[in-house]
């Protein structure tokens, strides 16, 4: 009987008790301490370049402080000054129209291939997934040389092309004289080169999705728009806003492709997007200080577009 209670009875730890409810925090000293060396990096490689930009937006820097001049401060000057410029809003507003249209077609033509790529039998999709590689590992340069003869007005195929099928009006077209037409080219140009990463990107977030959940939605009845629109949608929501978030910061910023076409006689002012007006203020007419004043507008406009994203992703950790 005396040996049944002993076992009956209760052990009582010997340690400190812990509240109910409460938990254990990990100590987190050392991670941090692990991560000031990628952080002093990033400082090092971002933040001096942005800090040099900021004060030499608030000075006077053109071609003689290039020869030793001291530049002397000047305040927010250059701001009212450039901001003065209605050349200035006009780029701002077609940078931002074009940097859109761009994302959005290059996100929905690479969702449509991701999809195609799920679809198709593997020996396809091993076809699509190295064109889609060869495409995106070609060099800028060699890319846009390809697609400005595609384009000539004199010996292009898209014209010879054009007027075979009918359209007699396109024989000797200039696509890049006028800023419309100049912008459908840059447009191709600039989705071509963009759309192999989203659709890969795509496509691996969609390789993630069960079958299990996908048979589910079959057997209840769900078609392939139903399916698409409410599982395979949500479910790679995630890689689908990061790519869109890329895509606008890249478009946004796009400057050799535009003056690569722009080099083949288009006009130029018509043309400019804010990469290739930073080009013009800083090389072309020596004014750095005004480059960098559109430089920080620049910036503002990239974090201003990716404030939402930003934003949910606070949420989440929150």
């Amino acid at each position: 009987m005396a040996d049944t209670l002993v076992r009956a009875a209760p052990v009582q730890a010997t340690g400190p008790r812990r509240r109910a409810g409460s938990r254990t925090r990990p100590r987190s000293g050392p991670a941090y301490l692990l991560l000031l060396p990628a952080v002093a990096i990033l400082l090092l490689g971002l933040g001096y370049p942005v800090y040099w930009q900021v004060v030499t937006s608030l000075q006077e820097y053109g071609l003689a402080q290039q020869f030793g001049q001291p530049p002397e401060f000047v305040g927010l000057e250059n701001y009212a000054r450039i901001f003065a410029e209605d050349d200035l809003w006009a780029v701002v507003v077609r940078s931002l129209i074009f940097c859109m249209v761009n994302a959005a077609a290059t996100v929905g033509i690479g969702l449509a291939l991701a999809l195609l790529m799920r679809a198709v039998r593997p020996w396809v999709r091993l076809v699509l997934q190295s064109c889609l590689l060869l495409a995106w590992a070609m060099p800028m340069v060699a890319a846009v040389t390809v697609w400005r003869w595609l384009f000539d007005w004199r010996t292009g195929v898209v014209n010879w092309l054009l007027v075979q099928i009918g359209f007699d009006g396109y024989a000797g077209h200039n696509w890049l004289a006028q800023p419309l037409s100049f912008f459908f080219v840059a447009t191709v140009i600039i989705v071509w080169m963009s759309v192999p990463f989203v659709a890969l990107s795509i496509f691996a977030g969609l390789t993630q999705v069960p079958d299990e959940v996908l048979e589910a939605a079959r057997i209840d009845g769900a078609g392939p728009a139903q399916t698409l629109r409410h599982i395979l949608v949500p479910m790679v929501r995630p890689v689908i806003a990061i790519v869109l978030l890329l895509q606008v910061i890249w478009d946004l910023r796009v400057f050799a492709q535009i003056r690569l076409l722009q080099d083949s006689g288009a006009p130029v002012s018509e043309t400019n997007l804010l990469g290739n007006f930073i080009f013009e203020l800083g090389i072309g007419r020596q004014d750095f200080a005004g480059a960098a004043t559109v430089s920080i507008l620049v910036l503002l406009l990239t974090v201003l577009l990716s404030w939402p994203y930003v934003r949910s992703l606070m949420k989440e950790l929150s």
